[in-house]
Formats: C-alpha cells, structure tokens, sequence
C-alpha cells in the first residue's frame, strides 16, 4: 500500500499534521493533510481522492513526491493565473467542506 515515508525526512504523522494547519499555501495544507490522512492510515490515495473531489492518480502523486522530495517538495508551490483557485473560490470552498465533512465522519465512527 502507498504510503508517505516520514522516517525517511526525519518527519512524523505530527509534523505533517501540523503542516496541514500551518502551511502558507492552501495548495500545501491540502496536500500536507492527504499525506497525513494516507500515512495514519485513516484512508488511502483513491478514497482520499474521491472524498475530496481529485483524480487518484494526483493524489498518489503527492504521497510519491513526497517521498521522492520530501516536505520541501510542497512549500514552495506558486499559483499562476488562470488556474490558481484562490481561498475564495467556489471550487476551493467545495473542496474544503469536503475534507471536514469527511474528517468528521471519520472521527464519528472512530477510525
């Protein structure tokens, strides 16, 4: 199974949790928390994928970048115009409240 190598960057589930609220980009807190959702095993790249409305095949890209480059390899993203969806954007907005319905489902049933 995929998953994100914290060992290997002197990293743990708490640090990329951490960088899941932390991170400047919101590009980065979105993939920060996929890795930390995947890497505790709360879900996989497909579920977390379909949970959050993105192909599959970027999600697991994100674990296997990470593990290829490390943390490094997500802080400095830079958005470009046109397709940069800002914090306020309907698609972005969409996502998040993704994300939290299905964090809180998670939590719920307690896994």
């Amino acid at each position: 199974m995929l998953r994100p190598d914290c060992a290997k960057w002197n990293q743990t589930l708490s640090d990329l949790q951490k960088l899941a609220v932390t991170a400047e980009h919101p590009r980065s807190r979105e993939r920060f928390q996929a890795l930390y959702e995947i890497g505790s095993q709360h879900t996989n790249a497909t579920q977390w994928a379909r949970a959050i409305g993105r192909d599959d095949q970027t999600v697991m890209g994100w674990v296997h970048r990470y593990n290829a480059e490390g943390q490094a390899s997500f802080t400095s993203i830079m958005g470009s115009l046109p397709f940069y969806l800002g914090a306020g954007s309907r698609n972005n907005r969409v996502r998040q409240n993704r994300i939290s319905r299905w964090i809180a489902l998670r939590d719920i049933v307690g896994h």
